[in-house]
């Protein structure tokens, strides 16, 4: 399939809150015959998501669009905030009507809110959907933390299960999908979905943005389709650009899975430890400090990379620690890229 490339520009609804009578969920069935996937990371189907809030009887429901989108590297949400607005609220006013929910929320970080929140509050009309400024930093975003914001609390994330889907906003059933995911619901109930999705290709590529391909494309397809296959030597970052996984070029027959971010590093352009250490204080800056393994294990693995001493023994001891025992998913992935580099490039033990 032929993609086209989308250049990324950079250019609270007071609605009446009213109970949605669901509809015949219909969507439902739909969403499950297509095989959309939740486009937030997680790939969790989303077919399954929307029957497990919209059978909770007896309760208020809540839908939440997370556009807090804040990992670098990832800026596909914001694309299709800019151009297709009204497909994204028709996707959540889909989940209104599918759960019974009585109001959903639009959570969108603060250059968004300030970017796209006037266009959409044309679309949203009388809509029970508000907008949310999102608070800063990047475990805002963290699908729990950001009903920790709504509510008014800090932003911190909350221990699962139960999940939101159960136990959400305000302690009631809760649908969460992204951006990309609403917009694809949208397409789904209008029967113009192609199993597609959007990749933000960036780094030392021809041509960055936003490109709409097959979803299950790999990273050399969505680069050759693209016209943006390096003719030197290079390496990849694929899911995300502070935790996404690292691919040489003879490994790119992998898809980039996550958020579906590419981003291209020449080789002997990039010093392997300033990459490592903006990795690194990246997660430092956005640590709640909630739990110690995530604490202390983020800063012990940036203390040796910031004095280039390599200890594989002990890398090897703190990824365990940080992906069994951290009590969110910003520890979890803390590591993945830097393991990916020490399985990959050849450093110095010392």
């Amino acid at each position: 399939m032929s993609g086209f490339f989308l250049f990324l520009k950079t250019f609270k609804n007071s609605a009446t809150i009213e109970l949605v009578k669901m509809n015949d969920g219909k969507i439902i069935e739909k969403l499950k015959e297509s095989g959309l996937e939740g486009r937030g990371g997680a790939a969790f189907p989303v077919g399954l998501k929307w029957e497990a809030v919209r059978r909770k009887e007896g309760q208020k429901k809540y839908v939440i669009c997370n556009a807090a989108e804040s990992e670098p590297g990832v800026f596909k949400d914001g694309f299709l905030l800019l151009n297709y607005p009204a497909e994204v609220v028709k996707g959540i006013k889909l989940g209104l009507e599918t759960t019974g929910a009585v109001l959903a929320y639009l959570y969108l970080r603060e250059d968004y809110y300030k970017k796209f929140g006037g266009k959409l509050k044309k679309f949203i009309g009388d809509l029970p959907i508000r907008l949310f400024k999102k608070p800063s930093g990047y475990l805002a975003g963290e699908e729990t933390a950001l009903l920790e914001a709504i509510e008014g609390r800090m932003p911190l994330p909350r221990k699962k299960p139960p999940y939101p889907t159960e136990r959400g906003l305000f302690s009631c059933p809760t649908l969460i999908n992204n951006v990309e995911t609403f917009y694809y619901v949208s397409r789904v109930a209008e029967g113009k979905y192609k199993e597609t999705r959007f990749y933000s290709i960036s780094g030392k590529v021809k041509n960055k943005g936003v490109f709409e391909l097959p979803a299950h494309y790999s990273v050399r397809q969505i680069l050759e389709e693209t016209n943006n296959l390096p003719d030197f030597d290079f390496f990849v970052q694929a899911g995300g650009g502070a935790a996404g996984k690292i691919l040489l070029p003879d490994e790119l027959e992998e898809e980039p899975g996550g958020s579906g971010a590419v981003i291209i590093f020449k080789r002997k352009k990039t010093d392997l430890f300033v990459l490592m250490k903006r990795w690194l204080d990246f997660f430092i800056r956005n640590n709640c400090d909630k739990c110690v393994p995530c604490r202390e294990g983020i800063f012990r693995l940036a203390e040796a990379i910031n004095h280039k001493k390599i200890d594989r023994a002990l890398f090897e001891e703190i990824f365990l620690a940080l992906q069994k025992t951290s009590f969110c998913n910003l520890g979890k992935s803390a590591g993945l890229s830097l393991r990916g580099f020490l399985e990959k490039f050849d450093f110095l033990e010392q």
